[in-house]
C-alpha cells in the first residue's frame, strides 16, 4: 500500500502548483484524504482534507481561499491546487488517508493511518 505524491518543485512567489497524490496497493475511495506540510525546523502542519464524499472540505486558516483540495475516486488520487504561492510555503508537502478520520481528528497527525513519502515545494521571492 502506497501513497506517491509529486507535482512539487521551484516557483516564484504568486505562482500556482499543482499537488498530486496516486494511492496503490488498495482503494482509498472511502478514505478521508489529507495534505500536511512541514517547514524546515518546524513542526508537521495541517493543510486540507476532503472527505469520501465531496464537498465536505477543511482547511488550515493559513490556506483558506488560496489551496483547494479535490479528489478523483476513479484514479484513486487527491490533488491540491495551490495558489498565491508565497515564500512562507515552502515545505515538503505530505499527502495523507485516513480509514477512520472523523471531525475531531481531521487536522491531526494520528488521523490518518497511510502516508505519502513527500514532494517539496520551495518558493522564491
Amino acid at each position: 500500500v502506497q501513497l506517491q505524491a509529486s507535482g512539487g518543485g521551484l516557483v516564484q512567489a504568486g505562482n500556482s502548483l499543482r499537488l498530486s497524490c496516486v494511492g496503490s496497493g488498495r482503494t482509498f475511495s472511502s478514505d478521508t484524504m489529507g495534505w500536511f506540510r512541514q517547514a524546515p525546523g518546524k513542526e508537521r502542519e495541517f493543510l486540507a482534507a476532503i472527505f469520501r464524499r465531496g464537498p465536505n472540505t477543511y482547511y488550515s486558516d493559513s490556506v483558506k481561499g488560496r489551496f483547494t483540495i479535490s479528489r478523483d475516486n476513479a484514479k484513486n488520487t487527491v490533488y491540491l491546487q495551490m495558489n498565491s504561492l508565497g515564500p512562507d510555503d515552502t515545505a515538503v508537502y505530505y499527502c495523507a488517508a485516513g480509514t477512520r478520520t472523523i471531525l475531531s481528528t481531521v487536522r491531526r497527525e494520528n488521523g490518518y493511518n497511510y502516508w505519502g513519502q513527500g514532494t517539496l515545494v520551495t518558493v522564491s521571492s
